[in-house]
């Protein structure tokens, strides 16, 4: 009797390649009814973990005190350096008007070289479906992160159009706190390059099980057993093969903003988080896992396809802050 089995890794993240950019691009966003940015980024700096109690009300735990680990992102300001106002057709939405502030920082140089003309604000010349923001990162405030060149992204604005608009120019060449955008016990998407593995093989690549045969073709460990039919005389795209794995764009769904603070020494470990250092500017606890290594960018937004869970309120009782470097 033959047996059957389902395929050996997922062909949805099809084809592993290397991310373009350091940067995640996020395509889509949620509906949002409050006038405000509807994302932030920030720089991923370890994990630890709190002692909460559980406030989920469908939970057998309910009211009890529970341990979570929790993902430490570092999130000093952002400043807005453009506005753009959207319009949509049927090929996609179509830029209308772009507007640049004159008060960039230097370091933004070396990132995208700005215009000197600056175009002139008029609110009611300006008529659009969607309102978007160009934000940067200021890492050289960050102290583990070796780096001055900020990192450039749009930022959608949520509520209606006009108010949007006004609310986008009022912060035009302004910082924007994480505190403004997002709030404890908030439901978030996280999005990142993965961790970089470099050149693999199909075992670990897609998880392949081989034999590990005593025969006349014991030399060949680790292989695929076919790479296909006779016909079609060729290799098809879904045969696991060896390639590229990790430095992917990734994209994690409901992950739940556990605290927000603005001084960062009060959850850093002793000796501080490894190969990262010491947490200094605003920070945010989101629970479980984020893609990404240490140091490496991490952009938050809205969730597009938020749970139907019920929280009653996080109440947070004790942040570990005993060292992380097993000493």
């Amino acid at each position: 009797m033959k047996t059957h089995r389902p395929k050996r890794g997922s062909l949805a993240f099809s084809p592993r390649k290397r991310a373009k950019r350091i940067v995640p691009r996020i395509r889509s966003w949620p509906e949002c009814k409050e006038v405000r940015i509807q994302g932030f980024a920030g720089y991923k700096a370890g994990m630890t973990h709190v002692v909460m109690i559980d406030d989920r009300k469908n939970s057998k735990n309910y009211g009890e005190e529970i341990v979570i680990p929790v993902t430490v992102i570092e999130a000093p300001p952002m400043k807005v350096a453009g506005v753009k106002v959207y319009k949509e057709t049927q090929y996609g939405l179509k830029i209308l008007k772009e507007i640049w502030t004159k008060e960039l920082d230097t370091p933004l140089g070396r990132r995208v070289k700005i215009s000197k003309k600056n175009s002139e604000i008029v609110l009611k010349d300006i008529e659009g479906d969607e309102v978007r923001v160009t934000t940067y990162t200021q890492p050289y405030l960050i102290s583990g992160v070796p780096k001055k060149t900020p990192d450039l992204m749009e930022q959608k604005i949520g509520g209606e159009f006009e108010k949007a608009l006004e609310y986008a120019i009022s912060k035009l060449g302004k910082e924007i706190r994480i505190s403004e955008v997002f709030k404890e016990g908030d439901i978030v998407d996280v999005s990142a390059i993965t961790k970089g593995k470099g050149f693999e093989g199909v075992v670990k690549r897609w998880g392949v099980i081989t034999l590990d045969a005593k025969h006349a073709r014991s030399s060949k460990h680790r292989r695929v057993g076919t790479l296909g039919p006779w016909n079609p005389h060729r290799i098809r795209w879904t045969v696991p093969l060896y390639g590229q794995m990790g430095f992917h764009q990734r994209l994690e769904f409901n992950k739940r903003i556990i605290k927000i603070g603005n001084n960062g020494e009060e959850i850093t470990p002793k000796g501080g988080f490894q190969h990262y250092g010491i947490v200094r500017n605003d920070y945010i606890l989101i629970s479980g896992t984020v893609p990404g290594a240490v140091k490496r960018l991490v952009r938050i937004r809205d969730a597009i396809r938020p749970p139907k869970s019920d929280f009653a309120g996080v109440n947070i009782i004790y942040v570990s802050t005993s060292s992380k470097q097993g000493k």
